[in-house]
């Protein structure tokens, strides 16, 4: 009879977590693959137990037990991958965490780092997959991937940067038209004294945005070095890791990890997809999605497409026009569309020349052209 009762507490207790989070589980139910670490399974099983102390319900795909833990038994890595995908599929289990994983273009991964210089979470957008193949398309998308996922961990209002990488200015255009379009989120200021919403370095390391946007493959580096500079490279002990699959209409969590992540960072995963869980992921990304669109998303997209194909078949020589002095520099210029610009002014008959700033591309002109060349540039959407 006691058994009995027993089975009857827990029931309702388990009912009551269902109520309290609206339809999900206190105990959100996380898959982690831990074969294949390169600091052995025994890394991975760690990582489970202090998660499962945290409160989360882990199934460990492996090889190895412990008390606490849901084990679920494959002979190797491959069997590891079908298993949890399985699981996933089914809604046996909420999310995973796992060491890689296929994501289809279009869907790329959102990380979140501890920043040394102030101890300041900061989500990276993105840190693998491709949003885009298109650098600067990609990089907006990465954007809105970064707020979707700030929101579900409860960032309301999240500030967003970017990285002074190539694509930067074209995508805070991009973001700036986005936002003029009604989309709500707040540009983040850069530390350093000019300020502006392109991250320098210095903001990396202190964490100045909620969310810094930058390609997969610069974010990807950031999270190794941000995660490992205190092991010098070998083991990855801070931060979350490479974080979740973020698309359009993509409704399976799956988060990354590396074969270098040590046990802490594990857990932070596991935490991060139990967080990402409760915070109701696809219900927030629909939502986002839904307001990007109605903001303009797709035509923006579209016009960045169209300017793109046009720089690339309308390209021609233009006589450059005799050369002044050059004291003026109007700066915000793409690298990438730095020689172009120049070109342009010299098919409006302004002498000009490209230049490179501690702070980034430079148009140099005369003093007495500063204002045409800026309205030139402006009309032409070489800057905003």
């Amino acid at each position: 009879m006691e058994k009995v009762n027993q089975v009857i507490v827990d029931t309702f207790r388990a009912m009551a977590d269902q109520l309290e989070k609206g339809g999900i589980a206190s105990k959100p139910r996380i898959a982690l693959t831990g074969m294949g670490s390169e600091h052995g399974e025994e890394n991975a099983l760690q990582a489970a137990l202090m998660a499962a102390a945290r409160g989360i319900d882990v199934s460990y795909i492996g090889t190895l037990t412990a008390p606490g833990i849901t084990a679920v038994p494959v002979a190797d890595e491959e069997e590891g991958h079908r298993k949890m995908a399985e699981l996933v599929e089914s809604g046996a289990v909420d999310g995973a965490v796992t060491m890689h994983y296929p994501f289809p273009i279009g869907v790329s991964t959102v990380g979140r780092v501890v920043t040394p210089a102030r101890g300041r979470e900061m989500l990276l957008a993105t840190t693998t997959g491709t949003a885009s193949a298109d650098r600067v398309e990609g990089m907006i998308l990465n954007a809105v991937y970064g707020i979707i996922t700030a929101r579900a961990c409860g960032i309301d209002d999240p500030t967003v940067g970017i990285l002074n990488v190539d694509g930067a200015r074209q995508c805070e255009t991009a973001l700036r038209q986005l936002q003029e379009g009604g989309y709500a989120f707040r540009f983040a200021r850069s530390a350093r004294a000019d300020g502006g919403a392109v991250m320098r370095g210095n903001d990396v390391l202190l964490g100045t945005p909620d969310v810094l946007v930058c390609d997969s493959l610069t974010g990807n580096v950031l999270t190794k070095m941000l995660s490992a500079y205190v092991s010098g490279g070998s083991f990855e002990a801070t931060g979350c890791g490479y974080g979740p699959g973020i698309g359009r209409d993509y409704d399976k969590l799956i988060l990354i990890i590396s074969r270098a992540s040590g046990a802490p960072l594990i857990a932070n995963a596991l935490s991060f997809a139990a967080e990402l869980v409760q915070g109701q992921i696809f219900s927030v990304a629909k939502r986002e999605f839904e307001r990007a669109e109605a903001a303009g998303l797709s035509r923006i997209l579209s016009e960045h497409r169209k300017k793109e194909e046009v720089g690339k078949n309308e390209k021609a020589a233009v006589k450059q026009p005799p050369k002044e002095p050059c004291t003026a520099g109007i700066p915000g210029i793409e690298v990438t569309d730095i020689e172009d610009a120049v070109q342009r002014l010299w098919s409006g008959c302004s002498y000009a020349e490209s230049a490179m700033g501690c702070t980034g591309p430079l148009i140099l002109v005369s003093e007495k052209n500063e204002e045409s060349a800026r309205a030139i540039l402006t009309q032409s959407g070489y800057i905003g």
